[in-house]
């Protein structure tokens, strides 16, 4: 059996079987949608088997939905994860580049003149940038601010370049906070003060609201024997979706599930949140959708492989994610409803692993990042969308 361990919003992007200060006291961050101690639903599957043929093989729709595919970052050793600006002009994203950290950080792109420049301070690791709606800041997550973040960057360099073979896994850093800034890096303030991983933020359409991932409940009590093993094994075990207002404040719980609850998005009007949910083994991911308070959550998929990075179409009729539905080593783009009710329908079928699609505010394209480079490594890439031809083939005409 090959164990596909649960991952964050960018986690993903080189290997496909994965092993993937003060805190807020836990009485300053309420729930919303159940009492302390009740958990949510879950996704079902427990263990990974390799899927038997499916309608999706002879789903041959790239051609048709995706039109003047481009790689749009030609500059990185790798980079992905890009999210668009409230006028489709610019992206922010993650990138890897020669020097002194061999972790992401954050850049943003004009894609009218391909002018491209820093956000995130340079130090330490970094992920999960998003644009603020109304005032063009960039928010991201980061652990600059760890006292070690330079020596874990010589010590990843080290490692790398001994040569030592090791398996790709997301470093869930308790020194993860989010933050904010302005385009060009300056007034950088801290959103999250909470012992933990604070990532994957996102904000609301009109910008007063902040969802994201945290583990901090892990930290900010005492967890019991088994507990502890479980979070030793899996730092993503103990994974809630919050939300927050844009200044960090009024912070609240939405979720609380076994296992790694990430990547939420805000719908258009923002009175619905998609994410996806892994189940308490990590071995597999659904995508889910509830009220923006928290309650009426419903499981959209129920594959028993990995669903995971879904992301509204601008028209609130549909979102699009990434599955490995059709094999362990093959993710692909696929479409479906918004309420769950028709099939799935595969978008990509070219070569390589295609994850974290994004929309343009006004739908027309789509941003993902994938691995069919030259070279095999994962890249941003871009093309035109046929909305049109969306609908069509979800029969939603």
């Amino acid at each position: 059996m090959i164990v596909i361990r649960s991952f964050s919003c960018f986690a993903f992007l080189t290997c496909i079987a994965v092993a993937l200060s003060s805190c807020q006291p836990e009485s300053e961050v309420p729930r919303v949608n159940a009492g302390a101690n009740d958990a949510d639903g879950m996704a079902a599957a427990s263990y990974w088997v390799e899927p038997e043929s499916s309608d999706f093989d002879d789903q041959l729709n790239e051609d048709a939905l995706m039109m003047n595919t481009q790689q749009l970052i030609t500059d990185s050793l790798r980079s992905g994860e890009g999210y668009f600006s409230a006028d489709g002009t610019k992206m922010v994203y993650q990138s890897e580049q020669p020097g002194d950290n061999p972790f992401y950080q954050i850049y943003l792109r004009d894609l009218v003149s391909g002018e491209t420049s820093l956000v995130s301070p340079g130090s330490g690791l970094t992920t999960c940038a998003w644009f603020h709606p109304n005032s063009g800041a960039v928010m991201f997550s980061s652990t600059h601010e760890d006292p070690d973040a330079l020596s874990k960057q010589a010590e990843e360099i080290r490692i790398r370049e001994s040569g030592v073979e090791r398996a790709y896994g997301w470093d869930y850093d308790r020194h993860y906070e989010i933050y904010s800034s302005q385009g060009d890096g300056s007034e950088l303030v801290n959103l999250t003060n909470a012992d933990g991983y604070d990532a994957e933020g996102s904000y609301s359409s009109d910008g007063t609201k902040i969802l994201f991932a945290s583990n901090r409940t892990a930290y900010s009590r005492a967890l019991s024997m088994a507990e502890q093993k479980l979070f030793d094994d899996d730092a993503a075990h103990f994974m809630d979706l919050y939300i927050m207002d844009e200044d960090g404040s009024n912070v609240k719980q939405l979720t609380n599930s076994p296992g790694y609850d990430g990547g939420p998005f805000f719908n258009p009007d923002g009175s619905k949140i998609i994410w996806r949910r892994f189940n308490p083994d990590g071995n597999s991911a659904e995508i889910w959708i509830m009220d923006s308070d928290g309650t009426h959550q419903r499981q959209l998929t129920a594959d028993a492989m990995v669903s995971w990075a879904p992301f509204f179409h601008p028209s609130g009729d549909y979102f699009i994610y990434s599955s490995n539905v059709l094999g362990h080593a093959n993710f692909e783009l696929f479409i479906m409803d918004v309420d769950g009710n028709g099939a799935a329908v595969r978008v990509t079928n070219t070569e390589g692993t295609d994850i974290l699609p994004v929309f343009s505010p006004d739908g027309a394209r789509v941003a993902w990042s994938s691995t069919r480079t030259k070279d095999g490594t994962s890249q941003l890439h871009i093309s035109d969308w046929d909305h049109q031809k969306a609908l069509d083939l979800l029969g939603m005409n």
